[in-house]
């Protein structure tokens, strides 16, 4: 069977032991085969307790999945796009390998830039430039 299969997602690999798995009945139309069959497959994985994932990692991915999260953790991933339950299950062993992928990536660091000399001194020409009109539209002094 398909659930035991381990993830390995770059330095990362997640045990088959560390997946719990659960089947269910599938929504949509099917006749009756769809009535008596459990394809939808539902994936959970305890992503803030798991000790396969580094501290940087489980962070970033607990911050970015905030949604799939349970209160106790557990990332929770379904599928039921196929009518067979094996389908469903590569299906959502992808799903938490591209998860766990982007959540490896670190985020660039922003790094402000200078403001061209030239920006500025367009900048300050303009507001001296308005500054001689309304100047001009005052009084006549002395």
């Amino acid at each position: 069977m398909a659930s035991e299969k381990e993830v390995r997602v770059g330095r990362v690999v997640i045990p088959a032991a560390a997946l719990e798995w659960q089947f269910v009945r599938s929504s949509g139309p099917g006749g009756q085969h769809v009535n008596r069959t459990s394809s939808k497959a539902v994936l959970r994985f305890d992503a803030v307790h798991s000790p396969h994932l580094p501290a940087d990692v489980k962070s970033r991915l607990v911050e970015r999945e905030k949604a799939r999260l349970t209160r106790d953790g557990a990332l929770v991933i379904t599928s039921q796009r196929h009518r067979d339950q094996p389908r469903n299950i590569a299906d959502c062993l992808a799903k938490l390998s591209e998860i766990v992928a982007r959540a490896l990536v670190a985020p660039k660091k922003r790094r402000p830039t200078k403001t061209p000399r030239s920006v500025v001194k367009k900048r300050l020409e303009g507001k001296h430039r308005r500054s001689e009109t309304k100047r001009l539209r005052g009084r006549i002094g002395d």
